[in-house]
């Protein structure tokens, strides 16, 4: 979840409707200037107990925050709290309970997004190996109780967190358990960002199967082997799920805004401080009608903060987030820019893509994104066959696709090779969290803290 970066002095005013929609607009960029942004998350552990570690305690979430000093990074505070670090491998921030977030920069090409992950790992580690803390790369966690689970002091999450429960029975799960992997992605044009947002949003269920990670709660099967995505089926239906709208005819910018004045608002930033306005409306906002701010209307930043709050399977700022994969270990962080970018940013890629699913109904989109969950690779797919099935003939195009860039390393590779975890899962039809579950089932014989011995 976003880190609130302070608007200056001159914010503009929103005065017209009209200027709701200059974000996305100002996201429009040349293919030249296209670059690729990966976000992670990551679950913090100490390694004596397995315990998650709050946020004050010694050689806890904020010791190791602060320890990333050595590699460069300068601390973000909220109140006084450093609650992220900001560096030029772009901003390390919080989850509620501690997940700790890699926001990568905007890269050029795979090759450095990757190294950059590779950078933040390593960093974490030597950090952790100091203080006796350990990472896990899961969707979910996979033995805590959420009262077992601490909360860290960023103020929109104190007010998240009353909310949550008045809108949907799992939304503290989403926020206190739960792990992600997501790209960012750019377009040229209105026209371009309708249809990488239409083919994605059709394929967000690929990816969730591919990446499914998360068949554990609380020690135990959970029946799902994306539960991350499950939690989202019943977290707040006002700003999550499929979107039918980016289908009709007509979509764009415009239709986008209307849909982020229809998702109430969580809060208003304002001299430091996060002002509860849970379940009120932007539209009353730009009327000055505000209940939390009587008389005042929104800045410019006020509307960048609304779009930060919306969670549905792929959303618009001024670029287009995928967000629909489980957290996981390193090859995988790797492998979902690999397949979106292959998918999404060669023309003749993006296309076909577009023929795998531009005949779908969105019964049937509905109806592949709720069977994921449980079913991953195997869950049917319209016209017959399986989700493996269509997951060969995208990665096939992937593959073209990345082919297509001519991004290479210093000895010469493509990024083609940073699919290579994904060909592997279609190939032998598993999933990560059912090879999870084979261990869980067999060699650790039922005991789930055998999990914490896996390599992030």
């Amino acid at each position: 979840m976003s880190t609130h970066l302070a608007a200056g002095p001159n914010d503009p005013v929103i005065e017209h409707r009209d200027q709701l929609a200059a974000p996305m607009a100002a996201g429009e960029k040349p293919r030249e200037r296209w670059r690729i942004g990966t976000e992670h998350e990551k679950l913090v552990y100490r390694q004596s107990d397995h315990h998650a570690p709050s946020y004050d305690e010694p050689g806890g979430i904020r010791d190791l925050l602060l320890a990333l000093r050595q590699f460069g990074w300068t601390p973000v505070e909220e109140n006084g709290q450093v609650i992220a670090m900001s560096g030029k491998d772009g901003a390390i921030s919080l989850e509620p309970a501690g997940q700790l977030e890699l926001s990568g920069a905007p890269l050029v090409n795979l090759h450095e997004t990757c190294a950059e992950s590779g950078r933040h790992l390593e960093q974490v580690k030597a950090i952790g190996a100091h203080t006796g803390t350990g990472f896990l790369g899961l969707g979910m966690w996979p033995d805590k109780r959420r009262d077992e689970l601490p909360v860290m002091p960023k103020g929109r999450y104190a007010i998240m967190l009353r909310h949550m429960p008045r809108v949907g029975t799992m939304g503290l799960d989403m926020m206190l358990r739960t792990c992600t992997i997501q790209t960012n992605l750019d377009y040229s044009s209105e026209a371009d960002m309708v249809q990488k947002f239409r083919v994605s949003l059709a394929l967000q269920p690929l990816a969730t199967a591919l990446f499914a990670n998360s068949p554990f709660t609380e020690g135990k099967p959970n029946g799902f082997l994306s539960y991350r995505s499950h939690i989202w089926s019943d977290t707040d239906p006002a700003r999550t799920g499929m979107l039918p709208f980016v289908f009709d005819q007509g979509f764009g910018y415009e239709r986008y805004v209307d849909y982020m004045l229809d998702v109430p608002m969580y809060f208003v930033y304002r001299d430091g401080k996060y002002i509860d306005a849970a379940g009120q409306s932007f539209r009353d906002f730009m009327a000055g009608k505000l209940p939390a701010l009587p008389g005042e209307l929104p800045q410019a930043g006020d509307w960048v903060d609304h779009l930060s709050t919306a969670f549905p399977e792929v959303r618009l700022k001024s670029f287009l987030e995928m967000r629909g994969a489980d957290g996981g270990p390193t090859s995988r962080i790797c492998a979902l820019p690999a397949l979106w970018v292959g998918l999404l940013y060669d023309q003749s890629a993006l296309d076909a893509a577009w023929d795998l699913v531009r005949d779908w109904t969105m019964d049937q989109r509905e109806a592949l994104r709720d069977a994921v969950p449980k079913q991953a690779l195997d869950a049917p797919i319209p016209g017959g066959g399986t989700l493996r099935d269509l997951a060969r003939d995208a990665l096939a195009i992937a593959h073209s696709g990345l082919a297509a860039r001519r991004q290479l390393n210093s000895i010469g590779d493509d990024e083609t090779g940073f699919l290579s975890p994904l060909d592997e899962i279609v190939s032998s039809g598993k999933v990560p969290a059912q090879r999870l579950l084979d261990k869980f089932h067999g060699e650790w014989g039922g005991d789930i803290s055998r999990i914490y011995e896996e390599s992030f």
